[in-house]
């Protein structure tokens, strides 16, 4: 079922026979997620005069799977030692879907500091380990979609003519400091263009390596962070950027 994704273009990675527990268990639940992901869509528009924060893109999806029933659970834990309570902790997740044979986690990283993900997947397997959840879910920006974020951008710009501060301020491009100005200015009196300059500095600003995305994700994985939880990991691909 999942190679209706990869055949989108999806990086998809299964840890812990995350596979078979998903097709046995859960394929109703599968099926609808699946579905919702390949229909999703971001103007790149939305990405670029949003500042490349999760407001427009991500909060859509949210609000979907929120529609299917995946949503915002606070696991809480006592414990108890002969009669007495101890401290208790909490274990938030932001989509949790329940289900007669047990419950599904999902947390989407669009664009947060990499460390985002030890928090997510080490949640995971405190929750797996307390048999709490069945499986974790994490999305995240695919291999393909980073990649692609300069050259789009880049032609995003050139195609409506931007070629200075002031062609962003019209447009409400989010609000810029004046050392992220200067840093324009400096590529583009070395002899690059408006549009070149600008969409290199503002991938390195917000898209930049130590960013939540595909690679740092799959590094945490492949070293066995979040082990021995049922994990799938979904990176979403250029694919669904839209030109407007």
């Amino acid at each position: 079922m999942l190679n209706r994704l990869t055949d989108l273009g999806f990086d998809v990675l299964t840890r812990n026979h995350a596979e078979a527990i998903l097709a046995h268990d859960f394929p109703g639940d599968l099926d609808l997620l699946i579905r919702v992901l390949s229909e999703f869509r971001i103007p790149l528009s939305e990405v670029v005069t949003g500042g490349g924060g999760e407001a427009g893109p991500t909060q859509r999806l949210r609000f979907e799977l929120s529609d299917l029933n995946w949503r915002k659970h606070n696991f809480k834990v006592q414990t108890v030692v002969d009669g007495r309570e101890r401290t208790g902790v909490s274990h938030e997740v932001d989509h949790i879907k329940f289900a007669e044979k047990g419950a599904l986690a999902l947390e989407i990283e669009w664009n947060n500091k990499d460390p985002f993900f030890d928090r997510d997947l080490e949640n995971f397997q405190r929750l797996h380990a307390l048999s709490a959840i069945s499986l974790g879910i994490v999305v995240t920006r695919g291999r393909s979609m980073q990649d692609a974020f300069l050259p789009r951008i880049t032609g995003w710009m050139q195609a409506r003519g931007l070629t200075s501060e002031d062609d962003l301020d019209r447009l409400g491009i989010g609000a810029r400091t004046s050392a992220q100005q200067r840093a324009v200015a400096d590529q583009v009196a070395r002899g690059s263009s408006f549009a070149e300059a600008f969409a290199r500095k503002f991938v390195a600003d917000k898209f930049g390596q130590a960013t939540t995305h595909w690679s740092k994700l799959e590094d945490r994985v492949l070293r066995g962070v979040g082990n021995p939880c049922p994990l799938l990991l979904i990176g979403l691909p250029d694919a669904i950027i839209t030109d407007d």
